[in-house]
């Protein structure tokens, strides 16, 4: 997500950077490639005017143009203005304040990943903020629908309203409360039902349903791989039964990112939640500076660590850190280490939340360097005896054609990570070897190989 908006303005910014200083010209010719920019990622007409003006005034005034670092002051006059349209500084949370149980109401289209994103709901309220939730199917439209959200409730671990074919949508919700009040249920999750299009009968429908479960939240899902359509849905039902939050779903694929600098200019509705991959635990807090700090290639240091406190085994971590410290760093310690950063998400993904490594991240996306390369790597170690990985120096031309039939590989992918493994473990001697004060003196020129350099 994200990605060619930002990569459009980071090439604006780096030649504002590069002048010494700026005139009002110089500003408006920036400002007209960040509108392109805008318009080419979807983002709504209105609001891409509304944002350059916003920008524009502030740009132009004194605190520019005088300044020490005009180019730096546009970026972080256009950062400001990012956060403003994404919904203002800090994320919004789920609304709970409210006598239990709690109803929070799921609307949205068909396919935008509504059923799923409540079954993602659920788990986090479970298991975060260790609420009693039930999830309830007002979907007798789309087949299986109800047998679905039963099943997610299973692997959230969360229980599910029983299904009694023949009731109406407002009969189920009815029923759902009520079981919800006479099992002491914290939070009731109401997945009602969508269609391929916004028509009168569904309006009608999650009319009458909001009505008489008074939700403390209506959550529209909305997939933000639509860009401009996903707009034009949260504007007809927030015109039609008003949304108190957006879920943005497949916000981790390759989408123009529009959807999301519009939504809250359009419905007022902040996004709350965000779902970034197809597992259960994929959903998150939508943090307006910390998508502006990507979109300006600052990246998400904060989200990072979070996301490694979320995933991490600590105890693991430590573990490995000690054997590193001690030099004795072997393939079994390799692989541990790859499945630490598998849990964390793509590769990807992971240098988008680094400051300035957008580049780096669209190199290695060119070189198809991703998920793939470290489930092969995972194979690799797999099939290798347990000898092997302790003394990786015993690998030779006929093992490594056995490891590479057993792990379906080549035995030239074979070379490249006992390559790489060689090279971690020698950086890890020199530091080893160097300490922290020969390390500070030196740099990182002192852990390269003969010949190479850092940068």
């Amino acid at each position: 997500m994200f990605e060619a908006l930002s990569e459009r303005l980071s090439g604006v910014f780096d030649r504002l950077r590069g002048r010494g200083a700026l005139s009002e010209a110089d500003v408006d010719a920036a400002l007209r490639e960040v509108r392109l920019a805008l318009l080419e990622a979807d983002v709504a007409l209105q609001v891409v005017k509304d944002f350059i003006a916003a920008v524009r005034l502030r740009a132009v005034g004194q605190e520019v143009l005088r300044s020490v670092t005009p180019g730096q002051q546009v970026v972080k006059i256009v950062h400001d203005e990012l956060v403003a349209a994404l919904g203002g500084a800090g994320a919004v949370g789920i609304n709970l304040a409210a006598a239990a149980p709690v109803p929070i109401l799921m609307v949205g289209l068909q396919g935008s990943g509504k059923t799923t994103t409540a079954g993602k709901l659920a788990l986090r309220l479970g298991e975060k903020q260790r609420k009693k939730v039930l999830l309830a199917s007002l979907d007798t439209q789309r087949p299986a629908a109800q047998m679905q959200l039963q099943q997610l409730a299973e692997r959230a671990g969360v229980s599910s309203l029983p299904i009694i074919p023949g009731q109406t949508p407002l009969q189920i919700a009815t029923r759902a409360m009520d079981t919800a009040r006479r099992e002491v249920f914290d939070v009731v999750v109401l997945d009602t039902a969508g269609r391929l299009s916004i028509d009168a009968e569904l309006m009608e429908e999650v009319r009458q349903i909001r009505f008489a479960t008074n939700p403390a939240e209506t959550l529209l899902v909305v997939d933000a791989m639509t860009g401009q359509d996903a707009v034009n849905t949260a504007r007809a039902f927030n015109e039609a039964v008003g949304v108190s939050g957006i879920v943005l779903t497949r916000m981790d694929g390759d989408a123009r990112g529009g959807a999301a600098l519009s939504m809250r200019a359009i419905t007022g509705a902040p996004i709350k939640l965000v779902g970034v991959g197809e597992k259960l635990d994929a959903l998150e807090d939508f943090h307006p500076e910390r998508v502006a700090g990507r979109i300006l290639g600052m990246g998400d240091v904060v989200g990072l660590v979070e996301r490694a406190a979320e995933t991490l085994d600590q105890a693991e971590a430590e573990k490995l850190a000690r054997k590193m410290a001690k030099g004795a760093f072997d393939l079994e310690d390799y692989a541990a280490q790859l499945r630490q950063i598998t849990k964390m998400g793509s590769i990807s993904s992971i240098l988008g939340m680094l400051p300035g490594l957008g580049k780096m991240k669209q190199q290695l996306g060119d070189a198809k360097i991703d998920q793939s390369m470290l489930k092969r790597q995972g194979a690799i170690i797999s099939s290798m005896t347990p000898k092997e990985r302790r003394t990786p120096d015993i690998i030779k031309a006929s093992r490594k054609k056995r490891i590479a039939a057993g792990s379906g590989t080549s035995v030239q992918e074979i070379n490249k990570l006992l390559k790489q493994f060689d090279d971690m473990s020698t950086m890890m001697k020199r530091m080893n070897k160097l300490g922290q004060k020969g390390l500070m003196r030196q740099g990182l020129s002192a852990l390269m190989p003969q010949g190479r350099r850092p940068f």
